[in-house]
């Protein structure tokens, strides 16, 4: 039984598709027709972003079991708008770099709205831990 509605699994799968569709148009022909000349944290930067892609894709099909992945695009970006930008605009200093960035990161404001966030905290707060050991073996009903 699926506790979570039709219409969030649809928005959920709004969200993986604009991330497939943005990384396809950003990321991937760098991929493909210049990979050679990135620096290296171009090239780690990259391969990350497509691997994530790859795994929104799936998000297409599974929603639900891909949550981890829209959960650590929440986290991250937060965490740079917060320990990156935020001092950056509060002293002014803000380079073009960064406001590019910047830019590209504002994006994680719509991953909240799609989050079924009773599903999140039903499935990886509060139900129980699977076994670290096989002395912590339960019954399973």
């Amino acid at each position: 039984m699926n506790d979570v509605s039709v219409l969030r699994l649809n928005l959920l799968r709004a969200m993986y598709l604009l991330v497939v569709v943005g990384l396809s148009l950003v990321v991937w022909p760098g991929v493909i027709l210049n990979s050679q000349t990135w620096t290296r944290n171009q090239g780690v930067i990259n391969c990350m972003l497509v691997a994530f892609s790859l795994l929104c894709a799936l998000g297409l099909r599974y929603p639900l079991q891909m949550l981890p992945i829209l959960l650590w695009e929440l986290i991250w970006k937060s965490a740079w708008l917060l320990i990156v930008a935020l001092p950056k605009l509060l002293a002014g200093t803000m380079d073009e770099a960064s406001a590019g960035t910047l830019v590209e990161v504002m994006f994680v404001v719509l991953v909240p709205f799609v989050i079924p966030w009773g599903y999140f905290a039903r499935h990886y707060l509060r139900k129980p831990a699977e076994q670290w050991s096989s002395a912590q073996r339960t019954k399973v009903v």
